[in-house]
């Protein structure tokens, strides 16, 4: 059975490399300026035309330093900003290991099971096993506790001093 020749099949670039051959020296395949796909331009510039490209020049971070709010659930300063979390009653931020400390004496949680960070906003009931060549953990209740679908202002005050992207 013989195959259909495709656009990149060899047998039909022969044959549509003599064609484009033919059609330089007859001058018919040309305009004023077109360069025909794979020529290259003869003479000095014989390497190609050489584009500048654009250079990427750095954001300008801001000077000012990070904010350093109180805590909504103990009044202490939040020194790692980046780690700090939404309190869900106030929307204001408070530390994590509060807002799990809080979860922990509201929740019941059993013997051997831990509240944890697990992203997203969100936090969970974890157990791990007692394995220690493979550590593994199990997720057993999920709480939403950040909405994804409103940021905070401290949120977005603190992302433009990492990214301005």
């Amino acid at each position: 059975m013989k195959r259909r020749g495709g656009y990149n099949r060899r047998e039909c670039n022969a044959e549509w490399q003599r064609d484009r051959s033919e059609q330089r020296q007859n001058g018919s395949s040309k305009k004023k300026g077109e360069n025909i796909r794979g020529e290259r331009k003869g003479g000095s510039d014989a390497h190609g035309h050489l584009y500048e490209r654009l250079r990427w020049t750095p954001p300008v971070l801001s000077t000012e330093p990070l904010p350093m709010p109180d805590c909504s659930c103990c009044g202490k300063p939040i020194r790692d900003i980046a780690t700090a979390v939404d309190d869900k009653a106030t929307g204001a931020p408070a530390h994590l290991d509060c807002i799990i400390k809080r979860l922990t004496e509201t929740e019941h949680v059993e013997k051997g099971d831990a509240i944890a960070y697990i992203g997203g906003g969100r936090f969970g009931v974890v157990r791990f096993s007692g394995n220690r060549d493979k550590p593994a953990f199990k997720i057993f209740k999920i709480f939403e506790w950040e909405q994804k679908d409103n940021r905070a202002e401290w949120r977005k005050e603190v992302s433009d001093h990492y990214s301005l992207t």
